[in-house]
């Protein structure tokens, strides 16, 4: 990349905003490196808030909100981004609100709202919020990303979740599904005899004063709304817009950091639902609480949640003994975003961090080599095979039921996911291919 181009990234898609008087304590300048490196790399996109005993004391935004437009917008503090699942934080609150008025409980069985959803007799409210129903997260079907993206009724959304086979039996193990809080966000609009969004402003929103959350619709840069991007070649592509009637109550939602950790103070000093019902929502079992998880840092803990949708990630949370929360939204992620909020962290609480520069040299690859690596690999130690197709002068990887994903070399036979923390070694003359990830090491075969 050349360092005009990076210059004028710098200048140009950089926007903050430092609260002085309430900053004394807070390493402002540092936090404004580490944005200032993200953004001038092309690391990530996004917005980010911090916020302590309810005062504002940061807020920044980085990168595009619509890159491809002439010209690009830029984005600013009050762009606004998908959210994804930290909705289902919102949709908990409304449920125990629900329970606090006695309309609901959480021993209230699924047969009572969706009784053709398989074993919704044995379901209740509260193995939908802590996913321990065993109901198949309809996201994870293989044929979910053919139709992402058009309109989908009440109706046939649960009849799509009808149609699935349960993973597990009810209460007897946990995980993860969005199926869960799209069933839980139609309950609320029964009991409510409203639309989600309209029960979302009446009972959250208008209450603690958030400017910038709502229900989403197609993202308009009229409306400060941004699009989502992934990291392709040497510039962001944008993504296809998942349509918002099909994750509702798990991922619907639009927002802003600024308005993230206003919800999360709010929900914190109990300005929505009672003590005892944020205490049931932050306790957690098996890993999970009531749409909300435990996040570690070092010796503290905070509450929150992180959401992905198309290609936005995002994370809310408060540590509650420090009065201190945060959120950081992203429409287009290279540097991983729990990195990033190490990083953000780490300052926050004084610890030692270093900025990074990402001043590595980046390897080039011939086109004509990508050959050697196409193919369809598959694993002994993975349920899942692994196809890498060219596409133009880069690779592309696509696992199993998942999304495609493009490939940076690395070195020589070497190829990463930055996004994912995903690296492809691989070794053309045994037709092999290493994944890295997590600290896992699985070797792959490809397929003659």
């Amino acid at each position: 990349m050349n360092m005009k181009r990076r210059g004028v990234l710098l200048t140009w898609a950089f926007c903050s905003l430092a609260i002085v008087g309430q900053s004394q304590q807070l390493n402002v300048a540092k936090l404004d490196s580490l944005f200032a490196s993200l953004s001038s790399n092309q690391q990530a996109m996004g917005s980010v808030a911090i916020s302590k005993n309810g005062k504002l004391l940061y807020v920044k935004a980085i990168g595009y909100s619509e890159k491809e437009a002439v010209p690009p917008v830029m984005s600013s503090v009050k762009t606004k981004y998908r959210i994804g699942s930290i909705t289902k934080t919102f949709t908990t609150v409304l449920v125990f609100q629900l329970i606090e008025e006695g309309k609901l409980s959480l021993s209230t069985p699924l047969s009572k709202y969706f009784p053709t959803v398989p074993n919704a007799s044995k379901i209740t409210i509260s193995q939908l919020l802590n996913h321990r129903s065993g109901i198949f997260n309809i996201t994870n079907d293989p044929a979910y990303l053919t139709w992402m993206t058009q309109p989908k009724s009440k109706d046939e959304m649960v009849a799509l979740i009808s149609k699935t086979t349960p993973v597990f039996e009810p209460d007897t193990k946990v995980e993860y599904s969005n199926s869960n809080f799209i069933l839980l966000g139609f309950i609320i609009e029964n009991l409510r005899k409203k639309p989600y969004a309209q029960v979302l402003q009446e009972r959250i929103v208008q209450k603690i004063k958030l400017t910038d959350t709502y229900y989403g619709k197609p993202a308009a840069s009229k409306d400060n709304e941004s699009f989502s991007y992934h990291w392709e070649g040497e510039d962001w592509k944008k993504e296809p817009q998942t349509d918002m009637s099909i994750p509702h109550g798990a991922g619907a939602i639009v927002s802003t950091p600024t308005d993230l950790v206003r919800f999360m103070e709010a929900l914190f000093s109990n300005q929505l639902v009672s003590a005892a019902s944020v205490l049931k929502m932050k306790t957690i079992v098996d890993g999970f609480g009531m749409g909300l998880f435990q996040i570690p840092f070092g010796s503290k803990r905070a509450f929150g949640h992180n959401g992905g949708i198309d290609g936005f990630t995002s994370n809310a949370a408060i540590f509650p003994e420090d009065s201190l929360a945060f959120a950081y939204c992203s429409n287009g992620q290279r540097y991983p975003m729990n990195d990033i909020l190490i990083g953000v962290l780490s300052i926050c609480f004084n610890k030692p961090y270093k900025v990074p520069q990402f001043n590595e040299a980046v390897y080039k690859i011939i086109p004509e080599e990508l050959d050697q690596y196409l193919g369809v690999y598959a694993s002994q130690q993975l349920p899942l095979k692994i196809t890498i197709t060219k596409q133009g002068n880069g690779l592309m990887a696509q696992a199993t039921g998942q999304p495609s994903f493009p490939l940076t070399p690395k070195e020589k036979d070497a190829f990463k996911f930055d996004r994912a923390g995903v690296v492809l070694e691989f070794n053309p003359a045994k037709q092999e291919m290493t994944l890295k990830q997590g600290g896992g090491v699985f070797l792959f075969t490809k397929e003659k």
